[in-house]
């Protein structure tokens, strides 16, 4: 049996600015943007072509507008590795990213804390060899 987890949901509040943020900021692709209807696309991100992505999907209730951002609890919930931190690093940095710590070298490897521009906790790490 073949099993794969293709997305996970990520609320934000609006599609062209989330779109901006995660290709201008965290430097993902889009590999999907539809219009569904008049208030709802189909807008598929992700850091490379292949691996996991983000179906971005906009709050519509007062509820789901309450958990953008909260989505992981407060806790880092989401992972992004990459294979040169120093690089990465320094354009989160160059673009105003919320870093809430100093990165440091665990035994797995580099990784620093940030919040993206709604709050959600992130890792990045670069996983050592």
């Amino acid at each position: 049996m073949r099993r794969r987890l293709p997305y996970v949901s990520l609320l934000i509040d609006d599609y062209d600015l989330a779109i901006d943020y995660f290709t201008s900021v965290l430097g993902f692709v889009v590999l999907e943007d539809e219009r569904l209807s008049e208030h709802k696309r189909w807008v598929v991100v992700a850091p490379s072509a292949e691996g996991g992505a983000f179906l971005l999907a906009k709050a519509s209730t007062p509820e789901q507008r309450a958990m953008i951002g909260k989505q992981g609890g407060g806790r880092v919930w989401l992972f992004l590795h990459t294979d040169d931190f120093d690089r990465d690093y320094a354009h989160l940095r160059a673009h105003g990213v919320r870093l809430e710590e100093d990165p440091r070298t665990e035994s797995y490897g580099k990784v620093v804390v940030f919040a993206d521009r709604w709050g959600n906790r992130w890792d990045l790490i670069e996983r050592r060899v």
